[in-house]
């Protein structure tokens, strides 16, 4: 599964809260597929800044609980562009992961990630035709849209 979000987008949100846990359950967690994360900033400077800070988490092995926390945080203030996403939320997050904060900031800092984040946004459009949030492809089916469980478990199972 590879699945290309913005963590603004509250369709992502929606996916978060809705259908990414049963997946990782049912499907991550006992080893039938495994999930790929890629980032379709679009929306704005803070979807870039989020996933430039998602990926200095990475960098400590934190990634999808980083990812985790992004989505919860956004959710609660239900609103994009509002300036939520920001240096002070990352380095909160960052604490409360227990991630090194010096690392994890100056990595926030330098933008380290702006080109990777930038070329993966770029890639989804150009090469996998990703147009909008959240785009999910379960091996080579592309699910545009925030959808149940029970739609992806068909199409799991189907290749399973």
């Amino acid at each position: 599964i590879v699945q290309y979000e913005d963590f603004q987008c509250p369709f992502c949100g929606d996916c978060f809260t809705e259908t990414e846990a049963a997946i990782r359950t049912a499907y991550v967690e006992t080893g039938k597929v495994k999930t790929v994360y890629r980032h379709f900033a679009f929306l704005g400077p803070e979807s870039s800044a989020a996933a430039n800070a998602s990926e200095c988490a990475k960098d400590q092995g934190k990634f999808w609980e980083y990812h985790d926390s992004i989505f919860r945080a956004e959710i609660a203030d239900g609103s994009e562009n509002n300036g939520n996403l920001n240096r002070a939320l990352f380095m909160k997050l960052a604490k409360e992961l227990s991630l090194d904060e010096a690392k994890f900031g100056a990595c926030v800092d330098a933008d380290t990630y702006a080109s990777f984040v930038e070329q993966t946004t770029n890639d989804a459009t150009q090469k996998y035709g990703v147009q909008s949030t959240p785009t999910i492809f379960v091996n080579d089916q592309k699910i545009e849209g925030a959808y149940p469980f029970a739609t992806f478990q068909g199409i799991i199972d189907s290749f399973l």
